[in-house]
């Protein structure tokens, strides 16, 4: 019981820090700047999660994270939340399968991480900037669902949808991590 109890406290404490990180980091007026900072903290808390408390944890908090960054204005397009949750889970699944919350040695910990955000940057470039502003785009832009609309034509325009889901999202998936390889030996400590 009080294992389940540790883990449950763990996830929550790890979430609210999320959303606190998100909150800050809507705060930033540059937009690259914003998704360089807010995207490594929010890597960091999913592979810390991962790494410390498990993939259960880490996957509920990889779901929840695109939602609140949509309604925190980070995610810019509400289209976007579905292919984030698929690249999250992809990165804390290979990140919870190769390393687990035990220990692991320094290469094995940096060949996991090279490639769970390899892997998370190819599914987000192709789910976004291929498959929806490349391939779909024609027939999402302008449409709503609700009183969100899909994409919007100046994410198109200006080519920040796909300049946002390119490069930075490896950046971003390769710092957050490299962060929580270092912290994650500390708070293990933490009883």
């Amino acid at each position: 019981m009080h294992q389940k109890i540790r883990k449950l406290t763990y996830t929550g404490l790890l979430l609210a820090l999320l959303i606190c990180l998100q909150w800050a980091g809507s705060q930033i007026p540059s937009p690259l700047v914003k998704q360089l900072i807010t995207g490594t903290m929010v890597n960091c808390i999913l592979a810390v999660t991962a790494l410390l408390v498990g993939r259960s944890s880490a996957l509920a908090i990889a779901l929840l994270s695109p939602v609140f960054a949509f309604l925190l204005g980070i995610a810019p397009q509400i289209i976007t939340v579905l292919p984030i949750m698929a690249g999250n889970t992809l990165y804390i699944l290979i990140l919870g399968f190769l390393l687990g919350t035990k220990p692991q040695p320094l290469w094995r910990s940096c060949l996991a991480l090279g490639l769970a955000a390899l892997a998370k940057f190819i599914v987000l470039y192709l789910l976004v900037v291929v498959l929806i502003c490349d391939l779909a785009a024609p027939s999402l832009l302008g449409q709503k669902v609700g009183d969100y609309v899909l994409l919007g034509p100046k994410m198109l325009l200006a080519n920040a949808l796909p300049l946002m889901f390119s490069w930075p999202q490896l950046v971003t998936a390769l710092s957050g991590g490299s962060l929580a390889l270092l912290i994650a030996p500390t708070m293990r400590k933490i009883p």
